[in-house]
């Protein structure tokens, strides 16, 4: 227990059999990475990147936090974004959220959970904005839903907002941001039908 053997036991079972599919997969993803897609997802556990889109390792480059968020003054999102668009040349940012999202919940509640409050403020921001809309729905778990969904729209438009964006499309390079949310219940995406490619579309 003290070492976590069983997760190295399982390490080498997954090396052996991805090298029994594929004898050059490592091989050929240790000289580079060329991933078309940047995934901005949730930190939660239930909500793997890279398997909801069947994609192998060196497909995909991932960032993952707490509510899936995009902030003006988090260094190491911002920094991801920058690699992915500036050197990696993604064509795809994908903005991420899932239903059920814990840190979405509290925010909806108010919950008071300790340090991580701090970095919820955004979502409930994004409540006290929609607060009409989220009234005249049913109940608790219609407004989460909804709230998951309205997070994720506000990410995009502040994806679309960071100046890696604006200055990739300035300079008309091809790279869309979209928005998407997971269902935890049956495992599908659904595409929230907001697509940018340009900072005109921001708006």
């Amino acid at each position: 227990m003290r070492h976590l053997n069983e997760l190295f036991e399982n390490n080498r079972a997954w090396a052996a059999e991805t090298i029994r599919r594929d004898a050059g997969f490592f091989a050929r993803l240790a000289r580079q990475q060329e991933p078309e897609y940047l995934w901005i997802g949730c930190s939660d556990s239930r909500v793997p990147a890279n398997d909801i889109v069947g994609l192998a390792p060196g497909e995909l480059f991932v960032h993952r936090n707490i509510a899936n968020l995009v902030l003006p003054a988090d260094l190491n999102c911002l920094s991801v974004i920058q690699f992915a668009v500036d050197v990696l040349r993604v064509r795809h940012v994908i903005v991420c959220g899932h239903y059920e999202c814990g840190g979405v919940l509290a925010a909806l509640r108010g919950d008071r959970l300790g340090l991580v409050d701090n970095w919820l403020r955004p979502v409930q921001e994004v409540r006290r904005r929609h607060q009409a809309e989220l009234d005249a729905l049913g109940d608790e778990a219609a407004r989460h839903r909804r709230l998951c969904e309205l997070n994720v729209l506000e990410q995009v438009r502040n994806v679309g907002h960071t100046t890696v964006m604006q200055a990739a499309w300035a300079r008309c390079q091809s790279v869309a941001v979209h928005g998407w949310i997971y269902d935890v219940d049956d495992g599908l995406l659904r595409n929230l039908g907001f697509t940018v490619t340009s900072e005109s579309e921001l708006a």
